[in-house]
């Protein structure tokens, strides 16, 4: 039975759902001081649906959207670097963009301690909003992993993973998911066992601010493309870095690479890291019915500050920049990325479909 249930699965899945779905990830959602200090009303509060306005019908027009949450949602008092707290209207403002998904297994996932892990979840699962990558103890993790998203018919399983925590240690019971070589292989096995036809891992990792993947990264993508998996999404370096589609001859598939998405939203304030990659990724069919990666293509974001009489950071597709005082810092960011992009994407083009802005 084990044999054929993959298979069964794939055909159901063929048979009800549509014959192709699109995903798109985003990088790092940062909260640094300046971020939070823009955000607040006058009542105390802090709103952030304006960031997003101008991405969101990009981000909600495909089937499932992800975003590294690199915050926790510690409660007061909010803080930026080095040790982040976000409010909560920051998660719900990301998730009313359209985003599904958010992954919180990063260098920052123990900025709150444990208590910081544990808010976060409760206020993501108070928002109806999906998560993968810490959990409140051991028991929780085994009882809810693989996490496998039926996405139009297409099941699709999420991994997240971080190198570290910036040396804060676990004091509890909390678990975060850190890059262990048999722990993921393992939890992709229990994935497929599960029924996943589609295995994503979310991984952070990397050097900061490098434009080109380390050699550690580059060993672990093949680590992790000799498990069959069919997405590899990189966040950490707060700088964009190349990305690949890649063929598997061992699994007579082709397999996407990502090693950086760089930046979605910050403060930060050199060239490279004003902004980031989005990446719209392509799931199909084949004649038998076999989910598959297909294709992807990448839009870039920039963060604009405070100033034309907006008092928050505002998000733009790079290419749709204002014309204002910020534009040429915008231009500098789109000029590097895609030096680096065309210089060393594999069949990740740039998303050429016209941009619907509000």
């Amino acid at each position: 039975m084990t044999y054929f249930a993959p298979i069964f699965i794939s055909l159901v899945s063929f048979l009800l759902g549509k014959d192709e779905v699109e995903i798109v990830f985003a990088g790092d959602a940062m909260q640094h001081t300046a971020q939070i200090d823009a955000s607040r009303n006058a009542d105390g509060t802090h709103s952030y649906d304006e960031c997003f306005a101008n991405i969101a019908d990009y981000v909600s027009s495909a089937d499932y959207a992800v975003v590294n949450l690199e915050t926790p949602l510690g409660g007061k008092p909010y803080r930026g670097y080095p040790c982040f707290s976000a409010p909560d209207s920051y998660s719900q403002a990301l998730a009313d963009a359209g985003f599904d998904m958010m992954l919180t297994s990063n260098n920052h996932s123990l900025d709150r301690l444990d208590a910081g892990v544990v808010r976060t979840l409760d206020v993501l699962d108070k928002q109806g909003i999906a998560h993968v990558g810490t959990y409140r103890n051991k028991a929780e993790r085994d009882s809810v992993l693989p996490i496998i998203k039926d996405i139009n018919g297409f099941k699709v399983a999420f991994l997240n993973y971080t190198y570290g925590t910036n040396g804060i240690e676990i004091k509890g019971d909390v678990v975060v998911d850190y890059i262990d070589r048999e722990l993921i292989a393992s939890d992709i096995a229990r994935s497929r066992e599960a029924g996943a036809e589609i295995v994503t891992i979310a991984i952070h990792w990397g050097n900061e601010y490098q434009l080109l993947p380390h050699s550690s990264q580059k060993s672990l993508a093949d680590f992790l493309m000799d498990q069959g998996v069919d997405l590899i999404i990189g966040g950490h370096p707060h700088v964009i870095q190349p990305m690949e589609v890649r063929h598997s001859e061992k699994f007579n598939k082709d397999i996407l690479l990502v090693y950086s998405l760089g930046n979605f939203i910050s403060n930060m304030k050199t060239r490279d890291t004003r902004g980031g990659a989005m990446i719209k990724v392509k799931l199909t069919r084949d004649r038998n019915g076999i989910a598959r990666f297909d294709n992807a293509s990448y839009r870039l974001v920039f963060t604009m500050p405070p100033c034309d009489g907006n008092k928050n950071f505002i998000l733009y597709p790079a290419e749709y920049c204002p014309n204002n005082e910020w534009r040429d810092k915008c231009e500098d960011f789109m000029r590097s990325a895609e030096a680096i992009f065309n210089k060393h994407n594999i069949n990740v083009p740039l998303d050429t479909e016209i941009f619907q802005m509000k």
